[in-house]
């Protein structure tokens, strides 16, 4: 998909499309919670800027498409407060579709929908495609080898499939990993065809540190000859909403990794590096780039959920005080807030813009041309 085109244009039209399928869901999100709590909506943009072209539907909402696509907003009404605003303002607003004088719950789901919207696309997008294509299964065969490994030394090589691992039989790569990974140190027979021909390998996986600095196995190959699965439709649907899990556990111990310095703060990507990505990705084909939005979809909801102010989750952070204290938060606490939460994404997205222009290259190209 797009491959016909050169790599920048393709990587732009590529990060274009998956952002705009994102921030669409998202808002649709809150649009379509604002609806159900009897919220007037004002606007629905995607994009910021100039609009390229707008109209204004029977329910008084101006849906509009701007010419700087790198995310979108849904104005409610009234979603002011009362003391931030004109007379004139207050005077025209609809009594009974405001977005501020619902109650605290009705707030919370409304704003709560975005994210909520991310998973609910995420696992709509991996049921389409294991029920279409069947999940994708990485064959217990051999692909490479790594040098000076476990594996190497018991002379493994790029093509064994195996078969078994002492007496439990192997389907899938991600079976020998598991057991592997649970065998740090101990010894292993592994049951291999080599061209046909049955083997019987010893091997001992030498004992590293998991991401989370327990002991763990490695044998030193890495996996191939991916094929898809045939899946039934409840199958697909489990999947599906398997996999929206596992990628959200497996997102959340990533930032804690960040956070408690297990791992490097050099694998936060931003929009540079989600750009070339999505290019890379649009070049495997369409199934490639419709996991690659599911993908981007759960992390997109997750991190809108992070109890930071400008975000949902700070926005649900202040909604739960304001249940728990029966009132809102002083409104110099809630500007306090969303200027420390500003101050904080936009140092988020220097550093991480930062590690993409490193990650491209840029740094040490203008090294190279000054030296």
């Amino acid at each position: 998909m797009l491959e016909f085109l050169p790599a920048l244009p393709r990587s732009i039209v590529a990060f274009v499309i998956v952002l705009g399928i994102l921030v669409f869901v998202h808002e649709f999100g809150h649009y379509l919670a604002a609806r159900w709590r009897k919220v007037h909506v004002e606007t629905f943009s995607i994009g910021f800027g100039k609009a390229l072209f707008s109209w204004v539907d029977g329910r008084g909402t101006a849906w509009k498409l701007c010419w700087v696509p790198l995310g979108g907003y849904v104005k409610l009404h009234g979603q002011e407060r009362p003391e931030d605003v004109s007379d004139e303002v207050r005077a025209s607003w609809l009594p009974g579709l405001t977005f501020h004088e619902k109650s605290v719950g009705s707030r919370a789901i409304i704003v709560a929908a975005g994210p909520l919207a991310n998973f609910a696309l995420a696992i709509v997008l991996f049921f389409a495609l294991y029920a279409s294509f069947g999940r994708p299964v990485t064959q217990p065969i051999v692909g490479e080898v790594v040098a000076e490994s476990p594996a190497a030394h018991a002379g493994l090589i790029a093509g064994d499939r195996i078969t078994a691992i002492d007496s439990t039989p192997i389907k899938h790569f991600e079976e020998l990993q598991r057991i592997v990974l649970a065998s740090p140190g101990k010894p292993l027979v592994l049951h291999i065809l080599r061209e046909d021909s049955p083997r019987d390998v010893p091997v001992t996986p030498e004992q590293i540190a998991d991401s989370k600095g327990k002991p763990a196995g490695r044998l030193g190959i890495r996996g191939g000859g991916l094929i898809f699965e045939p899946m039934s439709i409840p199958a697909a649907m489990l999947a599906g909403v398997t996999q929206t899990w596992d990628i959200t556990a497996q997102t959340l111990d990533g930032v804690w990794g960040m956070i408690s310095h297990r791992r490097s703060g050099d694998d936060l990507g931003g929009p540079l590096r989600i750009a070339q990505m999505s290019g890379e990705v649009a070049s495997l084909g369409f199934a490639s780039l419709v996991s690659f939005i599911a993908l981007l979809s759960v992390n997109l909801g997750l991190i809108n959920l992070f109890p930071i102010p400008v975000l949902d989750g700070g926005h649900l952070m202040f909604f739960l005080a304001e249940a728990m204290r029966g009132k809102p938060l002083p409104p110099r606490a809630q500007e306090y807030g969303f200027r420390a939460g500003f101050a904080l994404l936009i140092g988020l997205f220097v550093f991480a813009t930062w590690n993409d222009l490193s990650h491209i290259g840029l740094f040490r190209w203008v090294a190279a041309l000054i030296g």
